[in-house]
């Protein structure tokens, strides 16, 4: 059968389907989230190889906080099959475990963004080894169950069966002019992404995002509703958009930007041109604000003016014009994470899981700003936030 691959499929897909759970709203907005995290990788003649365990990462940030074991809200039908009553969720139980272990294992208190949290925790080696390895072991669990599922409305998207996205396959099995991922591997089972739809996700971004929250309100709604329970549209879109704030206090990466300071490294404050050179003097800042895509990779940390980080800047992007004065200050605070050799391995191993052709040469600083700004720039204009 024929796969569809223009924008209108999008648009379907999420107003008219039949939907028996919130698993078509949440495919289409991973998509676009997986679309908008990685904006060098479109090409107009070849697809893209999307990992379904990417998909997956963004699963958990996104039913996190409707799996709360003692308050549930369900997402979908929980017919009765044998006597028995069964999960509107297949993968309710373990997220709802994870969910457990994670709260038993934080000092603050729990916030429907802590999935979100998660997502930029592991997503980087060096993060997500500080945590426990029953912790480590349960997100493995979660992920694998999300894995499962995704496979269904990739299937049943559409018209008919596969008719908006192939059936998933590793990507060794896909053959050549089929551009991968950053961090795919080759057993990693993928759905294919035309260039036609990757672009129409790209281009449309910001009315993806809103559309697939909008009837995932209104679904939830209905679904709560003929259960009796009392939750409501507005409910659910504080759950689905909420984002975190900087709960980890980046205390490695600041004590390895005060010992390079201490050892004579001069930091340059992309904003204000500030010369930052004294241990404690500096915030270190998202480039891209947490509030607005949580991202905690090294590459968007930065030194920077403490008064203008805290009162001008806060969680906002700046300007265009902002951004090119600030892209070779970028660089040169790049370049100093090279003189450490764990800030080095740190902005290497975070920005290779983001951005693909980097180099590995004298020339990796200027190349990672370049590619830096123009992620903020294309997540600034997707989410279509205000700059200063």
């Amino acid at each position: 059968m024929k796969v569809e691959t223009t924008d209108k499929s999008i648009g379907t897909i999420l107003k008219h389907d039949k939907k028996i759970t919130t698993y078509k709203m949440a495919l289409v907005r991973a998509i676009n989230d997986v679309v908008l995290s990685f904006p060098d990788v479109a090409h107009k003649e070849h697809a893209v190889a999307v990992p379904l365990r990417m998909l997956a990462e963004f699963w958990l940030a996104y039913y996190w906080p409707f799996a709360n074991a003692n308050t549930p809200i369900i997402q979908g039908q929980t017919p009765l099959r044998d006597g028995v009553t069964r999960n509107d969720m297949s993968f309710r139980p373990v997220l709802e475990q994870l969910r457990e272990q994670w709260e038993a294992v934080i000092k603050t208190g729990a916030v429907a963004s802590d999935g979100f949290f998660l997502l930029s925790e592991f997503r980087t080696p060096r993060r997500r080894a500080a945590y426990s390895p029953e912790l480590q072991n349960a997100h493995k669990q979660a992920i694998a169950a999300l894995i499962t599922a995704i496979h269904q409305p990739i299937r049943y998207a559409g018209a008919g069966e596969y008719t908006v996205f192939e059936k998933p396959r590793r990507l060794f099995e896909m053959g050549a002019g089929v551009i991968a991922l950053p961090g795919t591997l080759p057993n990693d089972v993928c759905v294919l992404i035309s260039s036609g739809l990757w672009e129409s996700f790209r281009s449309l971004s910001l009315w993806i995002e809103a559309l697939s929250i909008h009837e995932w309100c209104l679904f939830s709604e209905r679904v709560a509703e003929e259960r009796g329970d009392k939750i409501n549209r507005g409910d659910v879109y504080f759950l689905l958009t909420s984002r975190p704030d900087n709960r980890r206090p980046l205390t490695w990466e600041r004590n390895r930007v005060e010992v390079l300071m201490m050892e004579g490294t001069k930091f340059v404050c992309p904003w204000t041109k500030k010369v930052l050179a004294v241990a404690g003097d500096f915030d270190i800042d998202h480039l891209l604000p947490l509030a607005i895509y949580p991202v905690n990779e090294l590459w968007n940390l930065l030194p920077a003016d403490k008064e203008f980080n805290q009162h001008i800047k806060r969680d906002r992007i700046p300007s265009a014009a902002r951004l090119a004065i600030a892209e070779p200050l970028i660089a040169a605070a790049y370049a100093n994470y090279e003189k450490s050799p764990d800030l080095k391995q740190a902005v290497r191993e975070d920005a290779g899981v983001r951005f693909s052709a980097l180099p590995t040469d004298a020339g990796f600083s200027l190349e990672l700003a370049k590619h830096t700004v123009r992620f903020i720039e294309q997540v600034a204009g997707a989410r279509s936030v205000t700059r200063f």
